[in-house]
């Protein structure tokens, strides 16, 4: 009896040590996973989901060439994203805040921006050009001049008319993002609209009843370049820097480009920009 009781006390203690041995190897992959958790945090970027094919909404959920172009830019470097639509004006607040932690919205880079933010090196080549009626007289960025002309507010086609017409021209409307501006040329209620080449061009393509056409002008409105934007001084440029040069020199890039656009990218011009 008293050696049976014997080996059923050791079993109990055998049990009680094993159950304590399990729970402590427990709690050390749940730290182990927490770490790997903060490791690998899910980086939050901001676009403004109106500028159609660069980024909208198709029901709840924002695509186009600058989506695929993040995503394929994160998978290089190894970062998890996600994308949230915020508008145009939040991009810039929460970038610059640093509530987000990155930007990406066919944002051009300049001289201004780079005061408050951070840069990658350059992913896209565009310049601005005017959208009008197709029995418009206009031909040229100074027959703008004494015209109504719509504009995204803050963005460069806003710098690019005012440099012609004056900063704070009353004839130049700004409205929160290009389709609105887009949709008041329609209206009647201005003459012209100036935004980036792409924006206008895919609106013209996708939309022939409109009998609109699209205005260049290389000497008014200079070349830009597109960038990723981060609050200044962050810990991500770098790694995001180099995953873009990845994607530019070993056809990710191009694919992307070609999928969109339907043709293929000068990618040399973005590398020599590096």
């Amino acid at each position: 009896m008293k050696k049976g009781l014997l080996l059923v006390l050791t079993s109990i203690m055998l049990l009680i040590i094993a159950a304590c041995g399990t729970s402590g190897e427990g709690t050390g992959s749940d730290a182990e996973g927490e770490n790997e958790g903060e490791a690998s945090k899910t980086l939050r970027v901001v676009t403004d989901a109106a500028y159609a094919p660069f980024e909208y909404l198709e029901g709840d959920k924002v695509v186009g060439f600058d989506i695929d172009f993040i995503n394929a830019v994160a998978d290089e470097a190894g970062i998890d994203i996600k994308v949230e639509n915020v508008g145009w004006d939040a991009v810039l607040i929460e970038t610059e805040k640093g509530t987000s932690d990155l930007g990406v919205s066919a944002i051009t880079i300049n001289e201004e921006r780079k005061k408050s933010y951070d840069f990658t090196v350059p992913y896209f080549l565009s310049t601005n050009k005017i959208l009008v009626n197709k029995d418009s007289d206009i031909k040229s960025a100074k027959d703008l001049e004494g015209r109504v002309v719509a504009v995204q507010n803050a963005t460069t086609g806003q710098v690019a008319i005012e440099k012609i017409v004056g900063e704070n021209n009353p004839d130049v409307k700004k409205f929160e993002n290009t389709n609105l501006a887009i949709m008041e040329l329609l209206s009647g209620g201005a003459e012209a609209v100036v935004a980036d080449n792409t924006v206008i061009e895919a609106y013209v393509e996708n939309n022939p009843d409109k009998d609109l056409m699209v205005i260049e002008d290389p000497t008014n409105f200079e070349a830009e370049y597109y960038g990723i934007m981060f609050p200044k001084d962050s810990e991500y440029l770098e790694e995001f820097n180099t995953a873009l040069k990845a994607i530019l020199e070993n056809g990710t890039y191009a694919k992307i480009y070609k999928e969109w656009f339907g043709s293929e990218p000068d990618v040399q011009i973005l590398i020599d920009q590096q």
